[in-house]
Formats: C-alpha cells, sequence, structure tokens
C-alpha cells in the first residue's frame, strides 16, 4: 500500500462559527456535531477567532481510492503507530483516509510504516 506524505502543517481547531471556515481550501476537513465545529486546515488557513487550537501537525494519506468494503486499513495504520507510542487524528473522506501526527514525530511514524512494508511517498 502506498502512502503520500503531504508537505502542508496542519493545524487542529474548533472554530467559533463555520462562516469562518473557507471550504474552497485544499485539505480542509470540517465536521459539525451536537456538541461542536471542529477543522483540521492548513495552518496558513487557520481561522483568526477559534475556541482551541492546535498547530505543529503533519499528515499523510492513503494513496487511491479505497472501497467500502475494504476493512482494517486505518486500524492498521494506527496500530502500527499506536504500538510505538505515537498519537495520531484519523480524517477520512469519501475515497481515502488521511492520517496527522505531531511533526516532532513525524518522521519516526514514516519509519515504522516503512518498516511493516508500507510504501512512503
Amino acid at each position: 500500500m502506498i502512502l503520500e506524505t503531504l508537505t502542508q502543517a496542519f493545524t487542529v481547531c474548533k472554530p467559533l462559527t463555520a462562516k469562518d471556515i473557507d471550504m474552497d481550501i485544499p485539505f480542509c476537513f470540517a465536521a459539525r456535531t451536537d456538541g461542536e465545529l471542529s477543522l483540521v486546515c492548513p495552518t496558513e488557513f487557520t481561522p483568526a477567532h477559534t475556541a482551541a487550537r492546535e498547530d505543529g501537525w503533519r499528515a499523510f494519506r492513503v494513496a487511491g481510492s479505497m472501497a467500502f468494503s475494504l476493512v482494517g486499513i486505518l486500524a492498521r495504520l494506527t496500530g502500527t503507530l499506536a504500538q510505538r507510542g505515537i498519537p495520531v487524528f484519523a480524517v477520512s473522506t469519501f475515497d481515502t483516509d488521511y492520517v496527522l501526527v505531531k511533526a516532532d514525530r513525524f518522521s519516526e511514524a514514516m519509519e515504522a510504516l516503512a518498516a511493516e512494508g508500507y510504501d512512503m511517498h
């Protein structure tokens, strides 16, 4: 399986309002539940006003589209990193999965995944 590293720095935050989210930027992941509004986006596009934010994330994605019938892809990825004590923040889209890792652990995460046979790009 091919994993593609993304070059952007990412932020995970809680915008005060959905109006502050620019859904036209690439790599913008927004979610609203009955209790919160969350956003993952490139750091330079983080809204000015947030209730909370955490900077310093890097990301990789599973290359290509994955069928809904596939089982365990994200579990295997995050399990490999969990065995090494590397925290993650995962986002799934219709086509694939994205995994964010704090920048100071990103190289370690990539090495761990490569050791498990993942093809890193």
